[in-house]
């Protein structure tokens, strides 16, 4: 039996742009290691999620992981929550929250506030406001990210969002799914917290300072992903594998952790632009050692994508190469390397576009592709897959089933 190695490159997929001569910005990327990885293994495309859904990151990596969406999805508040060491209660209710940029007429101008480095000088005057019976504790995530938990009696988490996933427009009201009488309250409560985080982030010192030096204030809440903790079987129980996360991101530590992967941390693994990509892979390295399934994921190339930035991708892409070479030497491992999801950055946002599929390792022999790219994984052997047709793929070739 071999090892498992899963690669996740965020937003990876594209569509092609003049700026590279009708190339994505993948297929412009010098990928070489990549490049002979693919040309050694099998290759194909995914939709981690059927087509008809919006491509959010929780449920791809849930899908690609192999837990079908209807029975062990539990919202992204959770997950992210998860992702940053919140523990939740029983009857909690979390929300993955986005610290944005309103202006005087509360239009939304910036979804993440400038792409803000770190919004736990913020949090920290939201963070216990109590309304309506409940307590709310609003925690920082990673760069522009936050975790809101709302703690109470008679919640539920059958609430719309008030994130209306873009600028121009104000944000949405909460509202019930449902005519319960739970989730029209919890409705309320998310509407009455968010005005009043708003009031006080306005009065916010570091918005003030941001103002004189000419930034985008971080002044309002954007929240989705409304849920509560449900129980889903860990990777030792489903696979019998024994597993670990390298992220840098809070999202995708939290989705790991829920399926029981170990955490390990890395010096250097942000999970933004300036991520150390080769220390994450030397980890993964490392990491196969103890650990029979390794799952590495690397965020920026999605963050590139929704800023419509097509040469900081390109550049990002071949950030990720120069770091694989690291995995041309493997030995008894299977590594697949793919994408949860496809950001063209001509959408600046998340689309059902296939993403390529790698898997090499020993034993396994190469086809007709000969580059890793959106275009060229198209004729490769695995064909086309669902993301729950993934582990079961690896499971095979490693030798475990």
């Amino acid at each position: 039996m071999q090892k498992i190695l899963l690669v996740i490159c965020d937003g990876l997929g594209d569509r092609p742009t003049k700026k590279f001569g009708g190339k994505t910005p993948l297929e412009a990327a010098k990928t070489k290691n990549l490049d002979r990885l693919a040309a050694n293994g099998l290759t194909g495309t995914m939709n981690a999620v059927d087509r008809k859904l919006y491509p959010d990151s929780d449920k791809a990596h849930l899908s690609i992981f192999g837990y079908p969406l209807g029975k062990y999805y539990c919202g992204r508040g959770p997950i992210e929550a998860a992702g940053i060491g919140l523990k939740l209660r029983k009857g909690d209710i979390a929300l993955r929250a986005n610290i944005a940029t309103v202006d005087q007429k509360g239009i939304i101008v910036d979804r993440r506030a400038g792409r803000i480095e770190s919004v736990q000088k913020f949090v920290k005057k939201l963070d216990g406001i109590k309304i309506n019976g409940t307590r709310i504790f609003v925690k920082a995530g990673t760069g522009y990210r936050a975790v809101v938990v709302v703690r109470g009696k008679g919640l539920s988490e059958k609430v719309t969002q008030n994130d209306p996933k873009k600028i121009g427009v104000k944000p949405l009201k909460f509202m019930a799914e449902n005519s319960s009488g739970n989730a029209e309250r919890t409705a309320e409560i998310l509407n009455a917290f968010t005005e009043r985080a708003h009031e006080i982030l306005l009065m916010h010192p570091e918005n003030l300072k941001r103002k004189k030096l000419g930034l985008l204030e971080a002044n309002y809440l954007l929240c989705r992903g409304a849920g509560k903790v449900k129980y889903i079987p860990g990777f030792k129980k489903k696979y019998g594998l024994k597993a670990t996360v390298i992220a840098g991101a809070g999202m995708y530590k939290g989705i790991a952790k829920i399926v029981g992967m170990k955490v390990l941390k890395v010096k250097g693994a942000t999970g933004l632009p300036n991520t150390n990509v080769k220390a994450k892979f030397l980890a993964a390295k490392k990491a196969l050692k103890k650990f029979d399934f390794v799952f590495v994921h690397v965020k920026a190339a999605d963050s590139f994508g929704e800023d419509g930035n097509a040469e900081g991708k390109k550049k990002f892409i071949e950030k990720i190469d120069r770091a694989a070479k690291e995995f041309l030497d493997l030995k008894n491992t299977v590594i697949a390397v793919t994408a949860d999801h496809s950001t063209p950055c001509e959408l600046k946002k998340h689309s059902s576009d296939a993403v390529p599929v790698l898997v090499a390792g020993q034993g396994i022999k190469g086809g007709q592709v000969k580059e890793f790219s959106e275009r060229a994984c198209r004729k490769g052997t695995l064909g086309h897959l669902s993301g729950l047709q993934l582990m079961p793929k690896l499971l095979r070739l490693s030798g475990r089933r």
